[in-house]
């Protein structure tokens, strides 16, 4: 039986008319939990650059890739199976490897470069792709907040973006898998961690959502590509922030038998935030579902428990 498409919402950022726009995120996010972000200002030119050194490094020799291994800092090189996103997974890991960036501005940060000799333009390349999402990013946020019946500049004036924490994640799925592989994912079923996340693809196919999470049997549905899109869905924190108001949506890749490329963009809230039940989310009879909890103790014991350390 075939799996159903999906015709999901598309939002313009590029619209003067933010008080329609945010209405229109709003039941984006109450029903689906994802949209395409069209008219973002992001050009073909730099997200196909950002492609075109994408692929190069993950065309290089294994042995290579490993010396940028990400380890416990979480920047840097994955190789496939280092991550189990579905924990009730038979299989040893997911088949996706990825390559973790971000934040480029934090001198502190411990991200890790391909050298200049191998890959000359990858990290200028990076750098301008992670900047000009950041600033879509935060554009966007400031509608969410639009949509949530609350000042446009209430993230920032919280902390959540006193600085942002986001992160670039390069993916790259296999196309051949082995037998024994048959059955796994490319990224098996999960929610993303943080606000939102906005995602770029290389058109091939494989991208699922699973509206109902609770809901057994789940039912999967492919997300299609849109030419110039970007496509966006909720986080974990933000569902709590909104009391399930917006979804975190569980999300998959499948294996399709084709190479893919992706690049998803992590807006995390700062590690020191506290994430707790919005006043507009929240009442005597929809009372907060979710203790306050710092963004950072959260996303530390996600990271902890898929790569099972």
């Amino acid at each position: 039986m075939a799996t159903p498409s999906l015709n999901l919402p598309l939002i313009d950022l590029s619209s003067t008319d933010r008080a329609a726009t945010a209405k229109s995120i709003r039941q984006a996010c109450v029903e689906h939990g994802f949209f395409y972000l069209i008219n973002h200002g992001i050009n073909d030119f730099v997200v196909n650059s950002m492609f075109r050194e994408s692929n190069k490094l993950f065309d290089l020799p294994l042995s290579e890739k490993m010396k940028l291994e990400k380890g416990k800092t979480n920047r840097g090189y994955t190789p496939p199976y280092a991550q189990t996103l579905d924990l009730s997974s038979k299989f040893k890991g997911d088949l996706k490897e990825g390559f973790y960036i971000g934040p480029i501005k934090d001198r502190n940060s411990p991200n890790q470069w391909p050298s200049k000799e191998s890959l000359p333009a990858w990290r200028e390349t990076m750098e301008s792709y992670y900047e000009k999402t950041m600033n879509v990013g935060s554009r966007l946020i400031s509608l969410i907040a639009l949509a949530l019946n609350l000042d446009e500049n209430y993230f920032t004036k919280i902390g959540a973006l006193d600085p942002p924490k986001a992160f670039l994640r390069l993916l790259h799925y296999p196309g051949e898998i082995s037998e024994s592989d048959k059955g796994n994912y490319g990224a098996s079923a999960h929610s993303d961690y943080g606000m939102i996340t906005l995602l770029v693809t290389d058109g091939v196919p494989g991208l699922q959502i699973c509206r109902e999470k609770d809901r057994y049997p789940q039912l999967w549905e492919d997300v299609p590509h849109v030419e110039g899109a970007l496509i966006v869905n909720i986080g974990d924190l933000m569902e709590r922030w909104t009391n399930c108001t917006f979804r975190s949506t569980l999300h998959r890749v499948v294996a399709v038998g084709k190479e893919r490329y992706s690049a998803a963009f992590f807006l995390v809230p700062n590690y020191e935030c506290v994430v707790e039940c919005l006043e507009s989310c929240c009442s005597e009879t929809s009372p907060p579902r979710f203790p306050p909890i710092k963004s950072g103790d959260y996303l530390m014991e996600r990271f902890r428990r898929s790569y099972g350390y």
